[in-house]
Protein backbone atom coordinates (compact mmCIF):
# COMPACT_ATOMS: atom_id res chain seq x y z
CA UNK A 1 0.00 0.00 0.00
CA UNK A 2 2.52 2.79 0.69
CA UNK A 3 4.44 1.87 -2.85
CA UNK A 4 0.98 2.69 -4.53
CA UNK A 5 0.53 5.70 -2.25
CA UNK A 6 3.90 6.80 -2.94
CA UNK A 7 3.69 6.48 -7.10
CA UNK A 8 0.60 8.49 -6.59
CA UNK A 9 2.35 10.86 -4.82
CA UNK A 10 5.33 10.66 -7.21
CA UNK A 11 2.83 11.24 -10.58
CA UNK A 12 1.23 14.19 -8.71
CA UNK A 13 4.79 16.00 -8.41
CA UNK A 14 5.50 15.27 -12.27
CA UNK A 15 5.39 18.55 -14.24
CA UNK A 16 6.21 16.65 -17.69
CA UNK A 17 3.78 17.83 -20.41
CA UNK A 18 2.61 21.06 -18.39
CA UNK A 19 3.91 23.30 -20.89
CA UNK A 20 1.80 21.52 -23.96
CA UNK A 21 -1.28 21.44 -21.21
CA UNK A 22 -1.16 25.61 -21.11
CA UNK A 23 -0.51 25.91 -24.87
CA UNK A 24 -3.57 23.72 -25.33
CA UNK A 25 -5.66 25.85 -22.72
CA UNK A 26 -4.93 29.07 -24.40
CA UNK A 27 -5.56 27.60 -27.82
CA UNK A 28 -8.77 26.29 -26.78
CA UNK A 29 -10.33 29.99 -25.07
CA UNK A 30 -9.01 31.90 -28.11
CA UNK A 31 -11.29 29.62 -30.08
CA UNK A 32 -14.10 29.73 -27.58
CA UNK A 33 -13.60 33.72 -27.69
CA UNK A 34 -13.63 33.74 -31.47
CA UNK A 35 -16.65 31.33 -31.39
CA UNK A 36 -18.35 33.57 -29.36
CA UNK A 37 -17.94 37.13 -31.01
CA UNK A 38 -17.73 35.43 -34.80
CA UNK A 39 -20.36 37.95 -35.65
CA UNK A 40 -18.61 41.45 -34.06
CA UNK A 41 -15.00 40.41 -35.21
CA UNK A 42 -16.51 39.68 -39.20
CA UNK A 43 -18.59 43.18 -38.92
CA UNK A 44 -15.53 44.90 -37.43
CA UNK A 45 -13.18 43.35 -40.30
CA UNK A 46 -15.55 44.26 -43.06
CA UNK A 47 -15.47 48.02 -41.63
CA UNK A 48 -12.33 48.19 -41.80
CA UNK A 49 -11.53 46.86 -44.85
CA UNK A 50 -14.18 48.99 -46.42
CA UNK A 51 -13.40 52.34 -44.84
CA UNK A 52 -9.57 50.94 -46.19
CA UNK A 53 -10.93 50.22 -49.86
CA UNK A 54 -13.04 53.74 -50.01
CA UNK A 55 -9.96 55.59 -49.01
CA UNK A 56 -8.04 53.97 -51.82
CA UNK A 57 -10.75 54.90 -53.85
CA UNK A 58 -10.62 58.75 -52.92
CA UNK A 59 -6.51 58.82 -53.75
CA UNK A 60 -7.32 58.37 -57.53
CA UNK A 61 -5.91 54.85 -57.86
CA UNK A 62 -7.36 52.44 -59.93
CA UNK A 63 -8.32 48.84 -59.34
CA UNK A 64 -5.62 46.77 -61.59
CA UNK A 65 -7.68 43.32 -60.41
CA UNK A 66 -11.06 44.18 -61.83
CA UNK A 67 -9.78 45.72 -64.61
CA UNK A 68 -6.63 45.64 -66.13
CA UNK A 69 -6.69 47.00 -68.93
CA UNK A 70 -7.18 50.49 -67.35
CA UNK A 71 -3.90 50.39 -65.32
CA UNK A 72 -0.53 51.24 -67.24
CA UNK A 73 2.56 49.55 -66.27
CA UNK A 74 5.78 52.18 -65.32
Amino acid sequence: MGQYKQRLLQFWKEEDGIGTLELLLIVAVLVIVAVAFRKWILSFIKKLFGEANEELGSTGTKDCLAAPDSCTRP
